[in-house]
């Protein structure tokens, strides 16, 4: 699956012939570029904020994803690749509205718990592939809207815009080991729902 960072720098390198030039337009404000910033990560975004919140109406955070990056691009040094800072600042605005949304009684997991560091994930289930092929994408956002809001965000990340483990840890900023550890028992209790709704059955499934 070709990975959805590699799709974007395709897309930026055809208009702008590099990523530099495409973040040096970002920071003269050009509209050119945020226009194609739009086009290109509009989705994602979106697809990260619903997956978090749990919630369709994402207009609101999608557009205050992109004025942060409107408002801070200018203080990107390119440490990081752009699209892991982008998600980095979609990842915050989410937690940012949660706070907002105090009638919401699931418990949140803790970043800031360490996990043991794991082997790499066996993807016992492949969860996208499986998903495609047996749910409706809107069954599939009830049965997640049972998981918490770090265990949506890690499926999404991973098994459906198909980051690595390392862009993800960047992502989150935490330790690689952590990361794969939290997308290793997101996917565990992903599949669990999914048996429990009968979808799946045990071994026969997989």
């Amino acid at each position: 699956m070709e990975s959805a960072e590699k799709r974007k720098n395709a897309a930026v390198f055809r208009v702008f012939a590099s990523e530099e030039n495409f973040i040096r337009a970002l920071k003269k404000k050009d509209l050119r570029a945020y226009e194609l910033l739009y086009t290109e990560y509009a989705g994602i975004v979106g697809s990260i904020a619903k997956s978090y919140l749990n919630i369709d109406d994402i207009d609101d955070v999608i557009q205050e994803v992109f004025l942060r990056v409107y408002k801070s691009v200018r203080k990107f040094k390119g440490d990081a690749a752009f699209s892991t800072w982008l998600y980095r600042i979609a990842v915050n605005v989410c937690k940012d509205f949660l706070k907002r949304y105090k009638k919401r009684s699931e418990t949140v997991t803790d970043f800031d718990e360490e996990e043991t560091s794991l082997e790499e994930p066996r993807a016992e289930s492949d969860v996208e592939g499986e998903v495609s092929r047996e749910l409706q994408v809107e069954v599939l956002n009830r049965i997640m809207g049972h998981l918490s809001e770090d265990d949506r965000l890690f499926i999404t990340l991973r098994d459906l815009d198909g980051l690595d483990y390392e862009e993800i840890s960047r992502i989150v900023e935490k330790p690689l080991g952590t990361v794969k550890s939290r997308i290793h028992y997101a996917r565990k209790r992903l599949k669990e729902l999914l048996e429990a709704s009968g979808y799946f059955r045990g071994e026969d499934s997989i």
